[in-house]
């Protein structure tokens, strides 16, 4: 999402500018270009060296630098990227932006930039509740200008805490990533725009004690790659991901569960959703009687006798529920044996609209691996579909889905 944007980064004067230094390295890993401006009061706490070379960019002091307003430097760092981004933003320079004084290089960059402006405040929680900062922001907020924070914790003064920390940097790089696809979505026709995708996926655990626990060997691939193409196709996607080795998607609502019972409730209460995609490989048993313990061996050779009840059926507890059932409703099979009439009867007795098919014998490879084979199975028949790498399977499942919503 930020690859190819260049931002202006303005680092203006308090503790919390030493995070600056961090937030410039995400924002490059990311692909951006990060053109710092640094205040006086900034140059206090951190080099412009050290900025300098992080950002492998020059950086700007001073709005009476001959060399860099030959050619009105200040309106052309103003007018000539695609992001102002402040961090930190002291009550001082916000106060400013307020009230449209310019006396420096960047309250006269602010004060000139048609570009959207990001807000990263960062102050003592008594200044930020300030009657005059409040004002201030609420004015800031009515005009456009965005804001990442302030979050709330201990201040760097010894025994102060409250709400005025500046965001930390990824939460700065989401924000400033959120803006960008917001403007992508409304400057495009993505095929789903303006849906909500609910996903699940991984394997769930179910615990045997404080120990052990029954699992199966889904990599959580398969439901990632999809969260991703939804979020690509202008979708706002929630994630629900049992316990997996993946880091997170960018830009995707992810709630983290462990077993099966914990799925069914979040997936329940982030309903409703135009698509929900049960991709999750989740276990059909869980322990009666979990040990509070750790079960031991008693000596005698004989392992103890475990107990399994029967997991709900998310998949048939949504296809069956009388109002919160999402318009197109996709289940997934991961069989071994009879893999279309077993796919079939699901489809029918959960309710799915279609259901995801595919043989995952270990020969095959394909649970916890990076391709897929799979079989479409809707009331119209089965569709055959060729090996592809996971992400070109989901990409093709997403589409064929914005295909039957525009076309109901």
């Amino acid at each position: 999402m930020l690859a190819g944007k260049q931002i202006v980064l303005i680092i203006s004067g308090g503790i919390a500018a030493y995070k600056s230094l961090d937030l410039i390295r995400r924002l490059k890993d990311r692909g951006a270009r990060v053109i710092p401006i640094m205040t006086k009061g900034a140059q206090e706490f951190i080099t412009p060296l050290a900025v300098g070379a992080l950002s492998a960019e020059m950086v700007f002091t001073d709005l009476f630098d001959r060399a860099a307003e030959h050619d009105v430097g200040h309106i052309r760092l103003a007018r000539d990227h695609d992001m102002v981004l402040i961090a930190p933003a002291t009550a001082d320079l916000m106060a400013k932006m307020a009230h449209g004084i310019a006396d420096d290089l960047a309250t006269a960059v602010l004060l000139a930039t048609d570009k959207p402006v990001l807000v990263a405040p960062a102050m003592n929680p008594k200044m930020w509740q300030n009657p005059a900062t409040q004002t201030n922001s609420k004015a800031l907020e009515a005009r456009g200008v965005l804001f990442s924070g302030p979050a709330s914790g201990e201040m760097a003064e010894k025994g102060e805490a409250g709400t005025g920390r500046m965001s930390e940097p990824l939460d700065i790089v989401a924000a400033v990533e959120a803006h960008f696809w917001e403007a992508a979505q409304t400057s495009r026709s993505l095929p789903l725009a303006g849906k909500h995708v609910l996903i699940t996926s991984g394997p769930t655990h179910e615990p045997i004690d404080p120990v052990r626990y029954i699992a199966n060997r889904s990599s959580g691939k398969q439901g990632q790659a999809l969260a991703r193409a939804a979020y690509e196709a202008g979708a706002r996607v929630t994630l629900i991901s049992g316990p997996v080795d993946l880091a997170p998607p960018d830009n995707i609502h992810v709630q983290r569960v462990e077993s099966a019972a914990e799925m069914l409730e979040a997936v329940l209460s982030h309903l409703p959703a135009d698509i929900a995609i049960m991709a999750a490989a989740v276990a059909d048993w869980h322990v009666a009687e979990q040990g509070a313990e750790k079960i031991k061996k008693d000596g005698s050779g004989q392992p103890p006798a475990l107990h399994l009840a029967e997991n709900p059926d998310i998949l048939a507890t949504i296809g069956h529920h009388d109002s919160l059932r999402p318009e197109l409703l996709i289940g997934f099979a991961a069989e071994t044996q009879n893999l279309i009439e077993n796919a079939t009867g699901k489809l029918r007795r959960k309710k799915a609209d279609w259901i995801v098919a595919n043989d995952v014998s270990p020969e095959t490879g394909i649970m916890g691996g990076d391709r897929n084979t799979v079989r479409l199975v809707h009331t119209d028949g089965v569709e055959d579909w060729p090996a592809m790498d996971k992400p070109d399977v989901a990409r093709q499942i997403i589409a064929r889905a914005a295909k039957h919503l525009s076309s109901r």
